[in-house]
C-alpha cells in the first residue's frame, strides 16, 4: 500500500512538472527589448532589472527573455519615452509620469502635491486612475498601460536648515513636476525645473536651495553630499508608468501576453510593498542610523513634521494645487478625476 501511495505521489509530482514545462513550451521563443527607469536607483537595480533579465526567463522556462536598458544610459531624460513608444522606436518602457506632465495634465493626476500622505492611499489612487490612463494612452498614443508604481516618498532636501513649510519662502526649489512647483510657490518659494542628474551640482553651486525627490532616491544619488536637512513630509510618490506599444503587444503570442500581464502585475505589487520600507530606509540611511541596509549612511538632519504643516499641506492641495491642475486639464479630464481619484480621497476638482 505504501509503495502504491509513493508511486501515486511521484506520478503527481511528475505530472505537475510536465504540465509546467508544457505550459512554458506552449509559448514561442520570445525576446523583448525594454527601457527601464533611472538605472542608478534601487527601483531599477532591485526590481526592474532582475525582473526582466532573470525572473521572466526562469518562470517561462527559457521561452521569454529580455534585454533592459535604463533610459538615462540611453542619453534620455525620461520625457521622451512615451513619444518614442508611440513611434514604435521603443517597445516596452518606463518613465516618471511627472516628466510627461507637459504633454497632458492627466499625467499629474495620480501624484498631485499633497494628494497621498501615505503609500496605502497612493496605491488606491493609482489603481483607481489606471483605467483612465490606459484609455487615454491607448487612444492618443497607441500605448497599453501595464503597471504603475512609486518611488519612496518625495520630500524636501535642503542645503541649509529647514524647520517647516514656512521656510520655503524665498527659496529656490527643484521640483520634478508642475504640481510640486505650484505647491512650493503657494508658500512663497520658486519652483525650478532641473533634470534629476543635474541636482547635485545645482545644490552645490547654490543654483537651488532645496530639491524634492524620494527619500531613498536622493540617498542613492548622493544628495547627502550637498544637502544637510530633509523635511520628512511626503509631498508625493513620483509614480512610474510602465507601458508597451500596442502594435508590438498585439504581435506577441496570446500566451506570452497573458504570462507578461500576470508577471508584471506581480512586479507592480512587489514595488508597492517595498515603497514604505524604502521610504523609512531613506530617512535612516540619510541620518546615518545603524538600521540603514539599503543605502549609504550619511549625516543629514531629518526634521520631524508638525501637525500644523500636515494641515497646511492639505489646504494647499485643496486651495491651490487641485484648482490650478483642473484649469489646465482639458476635455473629460476633470470628470474622470472626480469619478476615480476624487472618490478615493473625497475631493472634487474644479477650476477657479
Amino acid at each position: 500500500m505504501k509503495t502504491m501511495f509513493k508511486s501515486l505521489a511521484l506520478a503527481g509530482i511528475l505530472a505537475a512538472a510536465v504540465a509546467s514545462t508544457a505550459g512554458a513550451q506552449d509559448m514561442p521563443q520570445t525576446k523583448l527589448k525594454v527601457v527601464g527607469a533611472w538605472g542608478n536607483l534601487t527601483q531599477y537595480k532591485n526590481f526592474e532589472q532582475p525582473f526582466w533579465t532573470k525572473e521572466i526567463e526562469e518562470k517561462s522556462k527559457g521561452a521569454v527573455s529580455a534585454e533592459i536598458t535604463p533610459f538615462n544610459e540611453m542619453g534620455l531624460k525620461g520625457a521622451e519615452i512615451f513619444r518614442l513608444m508611440r513611434l514604435g522606436v521603443i517597445d516596452f518602457g518606463s518613465t516618471v509620469l511627472g516628466y510627461v506632465a507637459a504633454d497632458d495634465a492627466r499625467n499629474e493626476a495620480v501624484d498631485l502635491a499633497g494628494l497621498s500622505p501615505d503609500v496605502a492611499t497612493a496605491r488606491k489612487v493609482s489603481d483607481a486612475y489606471k483605467p483612465v490612463l490606459d484609455k487615454f494612452y491607448g487612444e492618443k498614443f497607441g500605448i497599453k498601460v501595464l503597471g504603475i508604481w512609486p518611488y519612496s516618498a518625495q520630500v524636501l532636501y535642503c542645503s541649509g536648515e529647514i524647520k517647516g513649510l514656512a521656510d520655503l519662502k524665498g527659496k529656490k526649489v527643484r521640483t520634478g513636476n508642475r504640481t510640486l512647483a505650484e505647491f512650493v510657490e503657494a508658500f512663497g518659494g520658486t519652483g525650478v525645473t532641473l533634470a534629476f542628474n543635474e541636482v547635485v551640482p545645482a545644490l552645490q553651486n547654490k543654483v537651488v536651495d532645496c530639491a524634492i525627490t524620494g527619500t531613498l532616491s536622493g540617498n542613492s544619488a548622493k544628495w547627502y553630499e550637498v544637502a544637510t536637512h530633509i523635511y520628512a513630509l511626503p509631498l508625493g510618490w513620483s509614480h512610474v508608468m510602465h507601458a508597451v506599444n500596442i502594435k508590438t503587444w498585439q504581435k506577441l503570442d496570446p500566451k506570452v501576453r497573458s504570462f507578461l500581464e500576470k508577471e508584471i502585475a506581480g512586479l507592480e505589487d512587489s514595488i508597492w510593498k517595498a515603497a514604505a520600507e524604502e521610504t523609512q530606509q531613506g530617512y535612516d540611511c540619510n541620518a546615518g542610523k545603524d538600521s540603514c541596509s539599503m543605502g549609504t549612511k550619511a549625516k543629514m538632519t531629518v526634521v520631524p513634521v508638525s501637525d500644523a504643516d500636515k494641515a497646511l499641506l492639505k489646504k494647499a492641495l485643496a486651495d491651490t494645487v487641485l484648482p490650478k491642475w483642473a484649469a489646465r486639464c482639458q476635455g473629460d479630464c476633470v470628470d474622470t478625476f472626480n469619478g476615480s481619484i476624487g472618490k478615493v480621497v473625497g475631493l472634487t476638482a474644479a477650476a477657479k
